[in-house]
């Protein structure tokens, strides 16, 4: 998660943005960058690495600015270089961004057919030189922000200066957070309430779709309708806590709206969007090609996160793939073969069955490929390789956000196998690439669906027991579902394959028991409507999470219908795991349960 502040001050603000971008250095970044207004001019200060290059820059030639924007990035489109840094900037005004742009490729040619020169390999420099295109037409800043905005595709947070404009800052999220600071003749904006907290108390949050024009007296919020709207300002509590809550209820809660940022940051590390390619940020511990099978374990979530990628290798890579619970593995003696490759897939890096199984593996001769949240962490250092998710702290015991990014990576791994497998065409790999892409902006859609699944966990509290049902790659997310909803509202519930429904799981339906299917737009679907027939003939109470025309599909009746977007059918888990995981918390919420912390339950569970 890229950090974003801007301060209109009454004094220099170019020293108060680094101090304020030195609390998000938790997020992780690679370069770091300021942007003022002198003189009516944009200047600009950037450099790779940490804020302490940037900061040791601006002491040796200091900004005076009284309005500026900052932001640390790490690297999506384009090396991690001064050059790509953020702000970004033209003649008319700097920008800041965190997001993926999907349709910057686009943009951009048509900006470049008009004149504009393009001089970093980023999407952010498409949001600069389109809002310059509109206010060289006759619009003023905001005007031209408003315009700008509708025709940008993607999760993103964004925040504008203009040259000129000494007393102006706008804002804009769609999928992304921000949020407004208010002081006193001073006005704020931040990716996180954190980064605000020196400065100021009092905290309002963009909703989706909001953008924001901010002035020493104050903020205007507008919605993505362009009608003012009012965000009332609240008192934050970021300055008692490591990592905020912001404006969510829970930490599970905001890390469920943190998975647009997260998951795009993370795609971003591992994919060359711009060559519409996968580019691995470190050597394979092996020879994709010399492979003959593949082994994964994980515990939990992360296990079943496993379940999905095997899927993603034998399709996309013709690899065959044998999964295993760490803690049953590490004790059944299983033959491996010197050479090969195991995954190991960690939330924490620390969990102790897995890292065992590891260790068994190596002793073996394979060679570990650990895909882990904690780059410091004792499976990360004892492996050959190391893919990171980048997800960031995740305080919810029961976890969301580091989910989507690990399936975020086995993706981007099982595709780098097909490539080099030969299994794979480049048409192919640049398909596969642009459904990745797409999934960021399809997320921040999934989430929209929050307040129609608030109003369905009320019945689901009611239940003893959950069937969740889906086929293919919706399988393993089914169990998933379950085991959400089993750690936080401790409700009984069970995940299957919806064609094993007839193998015995049928026996249990009847007028009683919700039965959540997940049904996308795949290679099962017409399947899974099969299914949902059956389950309706049994009088059994039908949650069908699909996108728009699954219920006429199926044509029964139901107890509710959570209707999705399109999404591209290779990767629907990691959009559908956005309603399973909303299910599981307002279900819990509506119980009373503790969701960040439910009984018996630790983060990292670090003994057998």
């Amino acid at each position: 998660m890229c950090g974003i502040v801007g301060i209109l001050g009454k004094e220099p603000v170019a020293f108060d943005v680094v101090e304020a971008l030195k609390r998000l250095e938790y997020r992780g970044y690679d370069s770091a960058g300021v942007a003022t207004i002198e003189g009516g001019e944009i200047r600009r200060t950037r450099a790779e690495g940490k804020l302490k290059n940037l900061d040791g820059k601006l002491r040796e030639a200091p900004h005076q600015g009284r309005v500026g924007i900052g932001h640390t990035r790490w690297a999506t489109h384009g090396r991690p270089t001064e050059n790509n840094a953020h702000p970004h900037a033209t003649d008319r005004l700097a920008v800041v961004h965190n997001g993926i742009i999907e349709n910057f490729r686009e943009l951009r040619e048509e900006l470049t057919a008009k004149g504009a020169v393009f001089v970093s390999q980023t999407d952010t420099e498409v949001v600069a030189h389109l809002v310059t295109d509109l206010m060289k037409s006759g619009l003023a800043p905001r005007e031209a922000v408003a315009a700008a905005l509708p025709r940008l595709h993607g999760a993103f947070a964004l925040g504008f200066i203009f040259g000129g404009e000494d007393n102006l800052l706008i804002g804009a999220r769609r999928g992304a957070p921000l949020a407004v600071g208010y002081g006193e003749g001073e006005m704020y904006l931040g990716s996180d309430a954190l980064a605000l907290a020196p400065f100021t108390d009092r905290i309002a949050y963009l909703e989706e779709g909001d953008w924001v024009v901010l002035t020493r007296d104050g903020a205007q919020y507008f919605d993505e309708t362009n009608t003012p709207v009012t965000r009332k300002p609240q008192k934050s509590q970021a300055g008692a806590y490591l990592v905020d809550k912001g404006n969510h209820r829970h930490f599970m809660l905001k890390e469920i709206y943190e998975q647009p940022e997260v998951v795009g940051r993370t795609l971003a590390h591992y994919v060359d969007m711009s060559a519409g390619k996968v580019q691995l940020p470190f050597d394979a511990p092996v020879d994709w090609t010399k492979l003959t099978r593949l082994s994964i374990t994980a515990c939990g979530t992360a296990f079943l996160a496993g379940q999905i990628g095997k899927y993603w290798f034998e399709r996309l890579a013709k690899l065959p793939v044998e999964i295993d619970i760490a803690s049953e593995f590490r004790y059944r003696d299983a033959p491996l073969d010197d050479g090969q490759l195991m995954i190991v897939v960690s939330q924490s890096g620390e969990t102790a069955d897995t890292l065992a199984t590891l260790r068994y593996a190596k002793s073996c001769g394979n060679k570990i490929l650990s895909v882990v949240n904690v780059p410091t962490s004792t499976i990360a250092r004892e492996s050959d390789a190391v893919a990171l998710t980048l997800a960031g702290p995740e305080i919810g015991v029961a976890s969301t956000k580091a989910f989507t990014c690990q399936l975020t990576v086995l993706a981007s791994l099982a595709i780098a196998a097909g490539r080099a497998r030969g299994v794979l065409s480049a048409e192919r790999e640049a398909e596969l690439i642009n459904a990745l892409i797409a999934t960021p902006g399809l997320i921040a859609d999934a989430l929209k669906l929050e307040e129609p699944i608030a109003a369905l966990s009320h019945s689901l509290a009611k239940a003893s027991d959950v069937l969740y049902l889906g086929r293919g790659t919706s399988y393993p997310l089914a169990m998933e579902g379950a085991l959400k909803l089993k750690e936080i509202s401790y409700i009984h519930a069970e995940g299957y394959a919806a064609g094993e429904l007839k193998h015995g799981p049928i026996a249990l339906i009847d007028e009683t028991l919700p039965v959540i299917v997940l049904a996308p737009r795949d290679h099962w679907f017409e399947k899974t409507v099969s299914n949902v027939q059956e389950v309706a003939a049994r009088g059994g109470e039908i949650v069908l999470v699909g996108p728009q025309g699954a219920s006429e599909a199926c044509a029964v009746a139901t107890l509710a219908d959570v209707t999705m977007p399109e999404v591209p059918p290779d990767f629907s888990a990691i959009v559908y795991a956005v309603p399973v995981q909303l299910i599981a918390y307002h279900t819990a919420v509506v119980m009373g349960k503790d969701v960040d912390q439910p009984r018996n339950l630790a983060k990292s569970v670090t003994v057998e």
